[in-house]
């Protein structure tokens, strides 16, 4: 089918999906509610300064989203690549060498500062068995489950395995999936040494993808609606059509739904045949995220680009000047923060102030503080979620989105391939 397709939701799915059909011929018209593409990975302009809604980091082993990035020409210096290293400062220090996999994350176990012996053989143990996936996590175990079935100390679980499970699944490892939390440690720690690899946006993450993908479909004729609401969609005449609010509808011989899951249950429950799929979608539960900017007068010097930190509110910081922000921006992330929902932000971001300033010298108060939680910024990875196909069964309708099936969590990678999938999906099937 190379008909006419409205992609609907410019995040990261949507914008995979319209490129994927626009190579193929298609006519694309892309639709989003905001005016900034990119989703929940968009950026937010705050007192002339580019933030992003929440902090994300890719890996090596996210070969679609690396692949996008090129075929739309995103600048590779966009990313800063570093080798896999785990750093809370005075509690853990951990770097992989450049060695091939797994032998790189054997030696970095065995040398982890900050770790006794009896807990990096247990680390080792456990780094072992996820190299057997799913097979390693039982149906229905919960990531505590697993770290308890393999003897993981208490102190491996609290400064290694807890964070990367909140980190990658943003669920708590009493509530989350293990089988995909193993599968994530799979891919990216035990098949290349490369997969392991961080990479940290060295701009916002509207700069990152959206804005070289929305460019690179104007450049092919894509019609871009941003700014404009898709409020409905109904099937008439063997074609689809979408309305809007405070415009009048369009007509579209295919759809991807690419919005949230919220948000597609609410444009899914009208159309005949589709309450249930709709019902289930207004049903997944959501876990938030928030990220505290910290802007200071002086230069803050992290260790790392990236650090841990142990026992308070913020779970990683990000030194947004070495990663091409202005001069003194600290980025503080709290996944899977239900926690600090309840708390005024000043107090909040006094608080993580106070934790900042036993890692990094200050030059002082904070001159500004700015909180943004994303409520429901990815579904809860708790295990027997049934997350649903591209296929939407209805004709000439897909899904997109990071919540639909796949090997992975709510991540860039996870949404760009559901992209992917959705897009070929149309373009398989013969139009009527």
């Amino acid at each position: 089918m190379t008909g006419h397709v409205a992609v609907l939701g410019a995040g990261y799915a949507g914008l995979a999906a319209a490129v994927t059909l626009a190579a193929a011929g298609a006519a694309v018209t892309l639709v989003d509610a905001n005016r900034t593409p990119g989703g929940r990975a968009r950026r937010v302009d705050y007192r002339g300064t580019g933030l992003d809604n929440g902090q994300h980091i890719l890996l090596g082993a996210y070969r679609e989203t690396l692949a996008l990035m090129r075929e739309v020409g995103a600048p590779a210096a966009l990313l800063r690549r570093e080798p896999l290293a785990l750093r809370y400062p005075g509690s853990l220090a951990l770097a992989a060498p450049r060695l091939p996999a797994p032998l790189h994350l054997a030696v970095a176990l065995a040398r982890a500062e900050g770790l006794a012996w009896p807990e990096r053989r247990a680390a080792l143990r456990l780094a072992l068995a996820i190299r057997r996936a799913e097979a390693a996590a039982r149906e229905g175990e919960t990531v505590e489950g697993f770290l308890d079935r393999l003897s993981q100390p208490p102190r491996v679980r609290r400064l290694l395995w807890e964070p990367l499970c909140v980190a990658a699944l943003n669920t708590p490892a009493p509530r989350a999936d293990a089988a995909v939390f193993a599968r994530v440690l799979r891919d990216a720690l035990a098949r290349r040494r490369a997969d392991s690899d961080l990479l940290l946006p060295a701009a916002d993450l509207t700069s990152l993808l959206p804005d070289p993908a929305i460019a690179w479909l104007g450049e092919r004729g894509a019609r871009i609606l941003l700014g404009r609401r898709a409020t409905g969609l109904a099937r008439e005449g063997g074609r689809w059509r979408v309305q809007f609010a405070q415009a009048d509808p369009l007509e579209f011989d295919a759809v991807v739904c690419a919005a949230a899951p919220f948000e597609a249950a609410a444009l899914l429950a009208a159309v005949p045949g589709l309450g249930p799929l709709a019902g289930k979608l207004a049903a997944m539960a959501h876990e938030p995220i928030t990220t505290v900017y910290l802007q200071y007068e002086g230069r803050v010097a992290l260790p790392f680009p990236m650090i841990g930190l142990d026992g308070g509110h913020a779970q990683w910081l990000f030194d947004r000047e070495r990663l091409g922000g202005p001069r003194g921006l600290v980025a503080a992330v709290i996944s899977a923060s239900r926690a600090q929902a309840g708390l005024d932000h000043d107090v909040l971001a006094t608080a993580v102030h106070r934790e900042l300033a036993r890692v990094a010298s200050l030059p002082g108060p904070p001159a500004w503080t700015k909180v943004i939680t994303e409520k429901r910024a990815t579904f809860a990875c708790v295990p027997g979620l049934a997350r649903p196909g591209a296929d939407s069964g209805a004709p000439a309708l897909a899904l997109a989105g990071d919540y639909t099936a796949g090997a992975y969590p709510a991540t860039l990678e996870a949404a760009v391939a559901s992209g992917r999938r959705a897009a070929r999906l149309l373009l398989d099937r013969k139009a009527p």
